[in-house]
């Protein structure tokens, strides 16, 4: 008996995060989910068509064949009693009615840029800003790819000041799970000092 009390009790200690990956077509989303996962992700991914091409501009990511059309959907356990759940959101424009539902909730996102296609993540950074959901913007370093500082992304993204920029390899474990802890660490840090500002 007393097992079964201890088990529930950890449960109702159990603590999951909602965290936004997103960013714009091609920049690696469904890829850095899946990177970090530690369960088989849930994907909703479409081949790309020839309807398609007349409005996804695939120029940057020719050998891009699919595309995420609602979310991707994944997990990973930071410690004991406390998970992120992660969605990766749909960069096309057509799919962004999707955004105010996954959004609901969210503790935090990541942006991820590609120094190619930089103007591609503008939506989705103008779109956290607007809502003041705190985000990380992590710059994707992709092979061939000139590389740029973090604040060079940053000015020329023409962020709030203090938001951080981390350059990162979302096929790498590891290099993703640095993204989403200085995710998490931003997030409390603004969440606090609202909370704070709230009651002073």
């Amino acid at each position: 008996m007393a097992s079964e009390h201890s088990d529930a009790a950890g449960d109702m200690s159990a603590l999951a995060l909602k965290i936004l990956v997103a960013g714009g077509f091609g920049v690696g989303k469904t890829t850095l989910v899946g990177a970090v996962s530690e369960i088989r992700p849930l994907r909703t991914e479409e081949l790309l068509s020839e309807a398609g091409q007349l409005v996804d501009d695939t120029g940057g990511v020719d050998q891009k064949v699919t595309t995420t059309v609602a979310m991707d959907f994944g997990r990973i356990t930071i410690r004991s009693g406390l998970s992120l759940y992660l969605f990766g959101t749909p960069g096309q424009d057509r799919f962004w009615f999707l955004w105010d539902e996954l959004a609901q909730g969210a503790l935090g996102a990541v942006v991820l840029a590609d120094t190619r296609r930089l103007e591609d993540c503008f939506p989705a950074v103008d779109y956290f800003e607007h809502r003041r959901i705190p985000f990380v913007v992590a710059v994707n370093c992709f092979a061939g790819a000139r590389s740029y500082g973090a604040h060079d992304v940053s000015r020329a993204l023409d962020l709030d000041r203090g938001t951080p920029v981390v350059l990162c390899d979302a096929r790498d474990r590891d290099s993703g799970k640095e993204v989403l802890i200085r995710l998490v660490e931003y997030a409390g840090r603004m969440h606090t000092a609202r909370l704070l500002d709230s009651v002073g």
